[in-house]
């Protein structure tokens, strides 16, 4: 099966024509070494949500191990998996005894030494409906994903599902406009961040506030810019450095939705985790866009110049 399409039977069909709201189950998480036990324990909260009425569930980054990105480590490779592979048979097991559509957020081995984080749609009769390689790979203290993840070569285009077009990227990716706009244009009827992001145990309280509040207004502002419900799944708990080098990671939680306004729907405290079932109301995008033209207004022949890499003595 290719991972653009989906089966015949499973047709995609405007989303305000399948639901008066989509039910989307956010599932942040703490994640340890035991890489059966997360699998086992996400298993569980997924079926839970599924069975609370939830349409959609989305899983946080990297979501069966540890984030092993604090080091550069050659053995880290073997964590890998195929897609189709087993975490994609496991969860569409679960997606289609019970239902759902599934987002996962997998360590991808593409091919001997070419590797790439990836998210991962499971359509309802479990099947993988499409998947998206990330394409911002950042490199910087405690998040060495450049030595892991060769960018993504899958451009910024929305899955086709059940429950509608899942404009879906990953963490770093969040914090460019260019990569929400783009899914926007290409039809994305909801915007979707599997994310792991933390703080250096050394931040004061004030940077700290600084860091998070910063994450969730570019976020809102990505879902107010496109007029579309956005959703972020963030990681919990703390997370020793392996090497001993720095103090580790204290990810914060702090999953939300927004509305297509930026208005916060629901938000979760920064060791939350478990399942939080929010409703999203399709009808609203298109609302929204009547209100806020931003699409009729914007000047396309005047942009040409953002596909530079910088300006200023060009």
């Amino acid at each position: 099966m290719r991972y653009d399409a989906i089966p015949a039977r499973l047709s995609v069909i405007p989303i305000h024509l399948i639901f008066s709201t989509l039910q989307t189950a956010i599932i942040p998480a703490s994640l340890s070494n035991d890489r059966t036990a997360n699998v086992d324990k996400l298993r569980r909260l997924v079926i839970d949500c599924a069975r609370q009425g939830a349409d959609l569930a989305v899983l946080p980054e990297l979501h069966n191990g540890l984030y092993f990105c604090q080091t550069e480590d050659a053995a880290a490779f073997d964590q890998a998996e195929t897609i189709p592979g087993p975490s994609t048979q496991v969860f569409g097991e679960v997606a289609r005894e019970h239902g759902i559509v599934i987002v996962l957020s997998l360590f991808e081995k593409r091919a001997p030494g070419l590797y790439h984080n990836t998210a991962v749609v499971l359509e309802r009769d479990g099947n993988i409906a499409g998947k998206y390689r990330k394409m911002h790979i950042p490199d910087d203290p405690a998040y060495y994903e450049k030595y892991y993840f060769t960018p993504g070569d899958l451009g910024f285009h929305p899955i086709q599902t059940s429950v509608g077009s899942l404009g879906l990227m990953v963490c770093w990716d969040q914090w460019f406009p260019e990569a929400a706009r783009l899914m926007a244009m290409r039809g994305a009827d909801i915007l979707v961040y599997p994310t792991a992001i933390g703080w250096d145990k050394a931040d004061t309280e004030a940077e700290k506030s600084r860091q998070r509040d910063a994450w969730q207004t570019i976020q809102r502002a990505h879902a107010i810019a496109n007029g579309l419900p956005l959703v972020a799944v963030n990681r919990v708990g703390h997370e020793a450095d392996p090497s001993g080098l720095t103090s580790g990671i204290d990810f914060w939680g702090s999953s939300f939705v927004a509305g297509p306004q930026g208005e916060i729907l629901a938000h979760l405290d920064e060791t939350s985790e478990g399942v939080c079932i929010v409703a999203t109301d399709p009808l609203r995008t298109e609302e929204v866009r009547r209100w806020w033209p931003f699409f009729r207004d914007r000047r396309i022949d005047a942009y040409k110049e953002l596909s530079e890499r910088f300006l200023k003595n060009h």
